[in-house]
């Protein structure tokens, strides 16, 4: 039996709508490390992590992607 709710992949839509960012501040705070990276879908199609979104919206301000992937270690 699985107890764990599998994590969803949200596209730049979703993400833009939870989060209130335009599309290009999102892309400055990804290259700046302080937005989750997203993942390849397929040759042509990128999401982002539900749950890494959610983390950064806890603490959108003192989010670095450094400090997420120390965490899962």
């Amino acid at each position: 039996m699985q107890t764990e709710v599998p994590d969803r992949i949200l596209r730049i839509n979703a993400v833009l709508a939870r989060t209130g960012l335009s599309r290009s501040t999102m892309y400055r705070k990804m290259e700046s490390g302080t937005f989750p990276g997203n993942v390849q879908i397929s040759t042509r199609c990128v999401g982002w992590r539900e749950s890494a979104v959610n983390a950064w919206l806890r603490n959108p301000r003192f989010y670095c992607v450094d400090d997420v992937a120390n965490d899962d270690s």
